[in-house]
């Protein structure tokens, strides 16, 4: 929560995928790897979304409202990272659908489908 309350008194980043990425620099292991990679696959995906950090982690949004996010296993002593999505994204089926996905490791498989649900989220 601090670091929120840091990021909405600082306002506006001049750069905003610069301030990402000195983010994504800062994590360690496989949560650097995986952040770098979904990083990447959302800017190719999705170039349209604005990076953002949200709650000190990564997160790509429109219009200022957050469609995705990762959060980092270490940050939250978690057992692995999450690749999250927002109220904003459109990824509704039905009366239920899910809007968290665990990333253990990055294959290409992992790419497709990341990339695929951040197209689908980003509609």
């Amino acid at each position: 929560m601090r670091e929120r309350v840091k990021e909405q008194r600082a306002g506006k980043a001049a750069d905003p995928d610069a301030e990402v990425r000195a983010k994504i620099a800062e994590l360690t292991g496989e949560d650097r790897n995986l952040a770098e990679r979904v990083h990447a696959a959302v800017r190719a995906a999705a170039p349209q979304l604005t990076p953002k950090l949200w709650y000190g982690m990564p997160a790509y949004a429109r219009q200022g409202k957050v469609v995705c996010f990762f959060q980092a296993a270490g940050k939250f002593k978690a057992r692995y990272a999450t690749l999250g999505f927002g109220d904003a994204a459109a990824l509704d089926d039905g009366a239920m659908w899910p809007t968290a996905f665990a990333l253990r490791e990055w294959t290409a498989a992992v790419e497709e489908r990341v990339r695929a649900l951040v197209r689908q989220a980003a509609d």
